[in-house]
């Protein structure tokens, strides 16, 4: 199956000038959506995680199932003060300013495999900050997996760690 005939391109969102994949339709196809989990769960399985990391909001759309289909724990990497109990926070550099995600502080235990997966990687800020706040917390962080990819941005480049990813595109 063609997956990307299930991703909707919407031009000027959420700002002039950027294309924008959207998964909605994907999710929202049966077959397609089924697919795509079957074939995430074969690439997430060989790297043989512990656990699941989804980075919010979508990457929870991904990992969750995954997680349940693969019987791994899953956790969440959220945006700063979205997450109840202790947490651990990293900041990060935008290309206009700082953002800062966390997670909660007894979520991972030391040395535990993990897979971060989100929807889609463009600049690979994300991403990476996601892998810095785990490994700082001991997590053995062994790839990263998303449904799309913008090779354009490349962001792979500013992550030191396996990228695998389903879709890409180039312009």
């Amino acid at each position: 199956m063609d997956l990307k005939k299930h991703i909707r391109s919407i031009p000027d969102f959420p700002e002039p000038g950027i294309l924008f994949y959207d998964i909605s339709t994907l999710l929202a196809h049966p077959s397609a959506w089924k697919t795509t989990l079957e074939r995430l769960s074969n690439i997430v399985k060989s790297y043989k995680p512990d656990m699941l990391v989804g980075i919010e909001s979508r990457g929870f759309i991904v990992a969750s199932p995954l997680a349940f289909v693969l019987d791994l724990g899953f956790i969440m990497i959220r945006k700063k003060g979205k997450l109840p109990g202790k947490t651990i926070s990293y900041e990060y550099a935008l290309e206009y300013g700082t953002d800062t995600i966390e997670v909660q502080e007894d979520a991972i235990r030391k040395a535990q495999r993990v897979v971060i997966l989100d929807d889609l990687l463009a600049t690979g800020g994300t991403m990476a900050a996601s892998k810095a706040l785990l490994s700082s917390i001991g997590a053995n962080v062994v790839a990263g997996v998303c449904i799309i990819e913008l090779n354009f941005l490349e962001g792979r480049k500013r992550i030191d760690m396996p990228i695998e990813t389903l879709i890409s595109y180039s312009s």
